[in-house]
């Protein structure tokens, strides 16, 4: 089975533009795009949250010029904040720009709803979304929903929704779905190419997942298997104290989509079930992602340890052959230290060189 790597860029305008002498930004996450590719990567994505950063699609446009191999995504979008006919075009360009690199990933919204006084889209409408994305990255036909240009008087009107240009742009861009919860799997499970679950590093809790998403798809009439991703905080440092120090504040924002409502969902034992509903109960938006959070500093070393990946290489190693060897073929490491703001760049540097080897020897 073949594996693959893939790192977030942040794309924050915070670096002088060339030249300098007009003082306005440039994009980070573009030159990360290509940092990435240069130390092996084989994609990158970028968060999809229009208060908190950048649009992802014009820096992936950007990247796209900028690099020659690695693929290029979303990590994730929404399916609230753009019609599914805009998110689609929006994708497609970038498939085109980049002669075929590019990916979808998607889910039901956090911090781009949160910023918008929004909690995450309902999971019924949200499967819609998913089904009415994939017709229109296919080039079919979407059926309108409730109408009102008989208002405008025109002699003729569209019967139904088609990006006429789309099957030009290139390769159909494959659609993967960021799940946690059973629904949710289920949902991405039915819809998607992948499915790519926020669960932590926990084996029996992805083999959870896995089991959910095959039932899914054979009660649907579908083949049961599918490629399975994970989103994995990590950190490479051959002291696991200072590995955690690196991934600080990443731990607690993918373990808050086990307890998003204030309910686990997923198999949990009692402590982790603690864990989990205090990480709920101290989050602050305001420190979404952040080393030093409330909600950091509710989470004890022994949960950060099994939730996450950090740790000298060796460890590294087995910790991810694990996922592996139960068929994970794809992880994307959040909060990676090409992170600008992360003085700790040797981690990503001693991942590329002395993990990936490894297991993709």
């Amino acid at each position: 089975m073949s594996v693959e790597f893939w790192t977030m860029g942040a794309g924050v305008p915070t670096r002088s533009a060339p030249g300098g002498s007009s003082g306005m930004p440039a994009f980070d996450g573009v030159q990360m795009a290509v940092e990435a590719e240069q130390l092996g990567y084989d994609g990158i994505v970028w968060v999809d949250s229009q208060n908190l950063a950048p649009d992802c699609y014009i820096s992936m446009a950007l990247a796209a010029h900028a690099t020659s191999r690695i693929q290029l995504g979303t990590g994730v979008t929404n399916s609230f904040t753009r019609h599914a006919a805009v998110t689609a075009s929006c994708i497609a360009t970038v498939q085109a720009e980049s002669q075929g690199r590019a990916h979808m990933g998607i889910g039901r919204g956090d911090s781009a709803l949160a910023h918008l006084g929004l909690a995450p889209h309902a999971v019924d409408p949200f499967e819609r979304y998913l089904e009415e994305l994939q017709a229109y990255l296919r080039g079919d036909s979407v059926a309108f929903g409730e109408t009102d240009v008989e208002a405008l008087g025109l002699a003729d009107t569209p019967e139904a929704s088609n990006i006429r240009y789309i099957k030009g742009m290139g390769p159909k861009v494959p659609v993967d779905v960021a799940a946690t919860g059973p629904r949710v799997i289920r949902a991405a499970a039915r819809h998607a190419d992948r499915v790519s679950f926020n669960v932590g590093a926990d084996v029996d809790r992805t083999l959870w997942g896995m089991d959910v998403a095959r039932e899914a798809r054979v009660e649907a009439g579908l083949d049961p298997e599918i490629p399975f991703a994970a989103y994995i905080p990590l950190a490479v440092h051959d002291d696991p104290e200072r590995a955690m120090q690196i991934g600080a504040g990443q731990v607690s924002l993918f373990a808050r989509f086990s307890n998003m409502y204030g309910q686990v969902v997923g198999p949990a034992t009692e402590q982790q079930t603690k864990v989990l509903t205090d990480i709920h109960d101290h989050y602050d938006m305001h420190g979404h992602g952040r080393p030093g959070s409330a909600q950091a500093g509710v989470i004890p070393t022994e949960f950060e340890r099994a939730f996450g990946v950090f740790g000298p290489p060796d460890y590294v190693v087995q910790r991810l052959g694990e996922l592996i060897d139960i068929g994970i073929d794809r992880f994307i490491f959040r909060g990676s230290p090409l992170d600008p703001a992360n003085p700790d760049t040797e981690s990503s540097v001693r991942f590329t060189q002395e993990v990936i080897p490894q297991l993709k020897g």
